[in-house]
């Protein structure tokens, strides 16, 4: 066995020992299937560059084919990368294989993930709908997969498994979200549910307007240093802390049908705060109706009983008179349309820093003067028949008579 050499291109030489290539620590020897591989990954080009580049490397690097292999300077030149990341490719190839030498890592899903089966998978739903653990404010990935170890419902798991599996079933332990929670079959609620629903069904008519009624709070907040102002490229920033400076109530009194709303301002929600906003409802806003239709949350303050613990037996009857009050069942104010017209001032208007109940006072009465000018109103479209089939399960369910 002698020294011999082999031309492949010209001005190219590969010298070879017997037939093992002497200048190379490892040797790239693809098969036919690896080769077909290789080569339609080129001519199809759906893979990454970099994988590519390496499947051309890897096809001039073989030396299982006639022509032997070319030598690192010739790839280097023909594939425009360096001899160090041939050294690499090649080395890859051998140590780990064809997927680590084109891609630096195994091809996601080549080897299956464990999967729960359905035993496992009820467990596992199961514990994501109790409690999390004592300290802990909600469940995370890796305390249920150790929960699931504690348990022996598994021997190990990953927290991609659980992951997954929570993914399939729609569960997401870390979110919260906060909620009026209805009581199930309650005659309670759907009576006082349908008598709203029933009010708002009714046809406009002036001498009986009908005004949904609401009340929020909102502290004030004065600034201890003067904000920067909006510049390109930045935007406003102002110092994290503030100086608190008590908070003020909203009372909120919205007539749908008429597109109108007004925001009093108070510094407290008592009954005689709520006495007073029914007199000037009565002697003020509607002075020529007959009787207001009033839809409100049942609160303790909303009765009239503060009517007479606040005026004069005679002058809490002429108010009482004149008013037609509905009550919104409890843990259902979203039937007030007075809610929904509060969420829009908390959103256009009270959303930042407001200094002072008198800034307060005047930055809620420029809003309201905009949104009235602008006949905005809630076009509400929930009906009795609508609550029937939708909330089915709040209605009690009626044995019949044997």
């Amino acid at each position: 066995m002698g020294w011999h050499s082999v031309s492949i291109l010209p001005q190219v030489n590969i010298i070879y020992f017997g037939s093992i290539l002497v200048n190379k620590k490892y040797h790239v020897q693809l098969s036919a299937g690896q080769r077909t591989q290789l080569e339609t990954l080129i001519r199809t080009g759906a893979a990454p560059a970099r994988a590519q580049t390496h499947a051309r490397i890897l096809l001039k690097a073989d030396c299982a084919v006639q022509q032997a292999a070319w030598r690192d300077e010739l790839i280097a030149q023909a594939c425009d990368v360096s001899i160090p990341t041939i050294e690499r490719v090649r080395k890859a190839f051998v140590t780990k294989g064809l997927d680590v030498a084109l891609y630096r890592r195994p091809v996601q899903g080549r080897s299956p993930r464990r999967k729960l089966d359905g035993r496992q998978q009820a467990h596992l739903i199961a514990v994501t709908c109790s409690p999390p653990p004592e300290g802990q404010e909600r469940w995370t990935l890796a305390l249920l997969a150790s929960r699931l170890v504690e348990l022996q419902i598994v021997d190990t798991i990953a927290r991609e498994t659980v992951r997954t599996t929570l993914h399939h079933n729609q569960l997401k332990p870390w979110l919260k979200r906060e909620w009026k929670i209805p009581p199930k079959a309650n005659a309670s609620f759907v009576a006082q549910m349908e008598d709203v629903l029933d009010v708002y069904a009714r046809a406009f008519d002036p001498k009986h307007p009908l005004v949904c009624f609401d009340e929020t709070n909102k502290e004030q907040h004065s600034e201890v240093e003067t904000p920067l102002p909006l510049i390109a490229g930045q935007p406003q920033r102002y110092e994290s802390t503030y100086e608190r400076n008590g908070v003020s109530n909203l009372f909120m009194f919205f007539a749908p049908l008429h597109n109108w709303r007004h925001v009093k301002v108070t510094d407290r929600r008592t009954k005689a705060d709520w006495a007073q906003c029914m007199k000037e409802l009565v002697d003020v806003h509607f002075p020529d109706a007959e009787r207001i239709v009033v839809v409100l949350d049942n609160l303790s303050t909303h009765t009239p009983a503060a009517l007479y613990s606040t005026f004069a037996p005679e002058e809490a009857k002429r108010i009482w008179d004149r008013l037609e009050l509905h009550y919104t069942p409890k843990h259902g104010s979203w039937l007030n349309m007075a809610e929904i017209e509060l969420s829009v001032l908390a959103r256009q208007c009270l959303k930042r820093r407001i200094p002072d109940q008198s800034s307060l006072i005047r930055e809620v009465a420029a809003w309201q003067i905009r949104r009235n000018n602008k006949q905005a109103t809630v076009h509400w479209r929930f009906t009795t028949a609508d609550a029937r089939i939708k909330l089915a399960k709040l209605y009690p369910t009626i044995e019949p008579i044997k």
